[in-house]
């Protein structure tokens, strides 16, 4: 099975189409009129399509067991033939769509096999996925692609060449998938003052987005939140309590993370653990889903010069 412990809960939906086609109007008769020896057709397979959707995973070996928290069996009737869909909601880590179709054919099925008796011309014409949403796929082309970062290390050690850099690394490239140049990359003491006059260098060089790893602890040379807070034009809270919550679900030490995020003029800020797995799992929280903001604050400039 793929892993997907990286991925974030997220609403996804997805509706699939099942079309079985009898051959003669006797049979369809029978079904709307519900004379079928075997039963009520619509009924029993609106079950078995339930009962298909929620057992998904021990059907079809690479499927995740999932909550299933919605699943809607819809018939319609043209003609000699009837059209299945099958609707699957959750809120997780991966896609429904396996799912949604897995409960259309066990439907089609059913319905074949109640109909069989009493008619041999019975086909199955086709099973298809007809929408996805939900995940990252969804947003990721709506990002804009000319967005300009720095990456900023904030560590005495490492600064000193006593250590080598793993944290700012793993973060340059998960922007790098994400389609965002970096610009800058940068290695610095755990000072104050020096992470204060870095910042509001690439600040005035009109840096859309920047980066510091570490110094977001609680040892007295952790630094980072108190140097970037008097700097911000809006803190954005959430952001940060984004990465902790996704960190927490991993280790019970992210609520440790003093980290915080905001926005300086039309730069976005973000100060992330300086370990190399707290700053990655922090990336994972935040991206592609926080580039966002960049529409939206290009918005609010439009807004204003109107």
């Amino acid at each position: 099975m793929i892993d997907i412990t990286y991925k974030s809960n997220t609403l996804r939906t997805a509706t699939a189409q099942a079309i079985v086609k009898v051959s003669k109007q006797e049979t369809m008769d029978a079904v709307l009129n519900k004379t079928v020896p075997k039963g009520d057709v619509f009924e029993m397979a609106k079950t078995a399509g339930l009962f298909a959707v929620k057992r998904t995973s021990d059907m079809i070996p690479d499927c995740h067991p999932m909550p299933v928290e919605f699943t809607s069996v819809r018939f319609a009737v043209n003609g000699l033939e009837i059209t299945i869909e099958t609707e699957v909601h959750t809120i997780y880590k991966t896609g429904v769509e396996v799912e949604a179709m897995h409960g259309a054919s066990v439907v089609a099925l059913t319905v074949y096999d109640m109909l069989k008796p009493i008619d041999k011309g019975i086909e199955i014409c086709s099973i298809k996925l007809l929408e996805k949403k939900g995940g990252k796929s969804d947003f990721l082309d709506n990002f804009r692609k000319d967005l300009k970062a720095a990456v900023i290390v904030c560590s005495d050690s490492i600064a000193a060449g006593k250590k080598t850099d793993k944290a700012g690394k793993a973060i340059i490239q998960k922007l790098e998938k994400c389609n965002v140049s970096v610009a800058n990359y940068i290695i610095i003491p755990d000072d104050k003052e020096f992470i204060q006059k870095t910042v509001l260098k690439l600040h005035s060089e009109k840096t859309d987005l920047i980066i510091l790893t570490g110094g977001t602890g609680l040892s007295p040379r952790d630094n980072t939140p108190e140097a970037i807070k008097p700097l911000l034009d809006k803190e954005v809270p959430g952001i940060m309590e984004a990465a902790r919550n996704y960190g927490q679900n991993r280790t019970p030490f992210s609520m440790l993370s003093r980290g915080i995020a905001g926005i300086k003029g039309s730069t976005l800020i973000l100060t992330l653990p300086g370990s190399t797995k707290g700053a990655y799992e922090s990336m994972d929280a935040l991206f592609p889903y926080i580039l966002h903001i960049f529409r939206v604050t290009a918005g609010a400039e439009h807004e204003q010069g109107n």
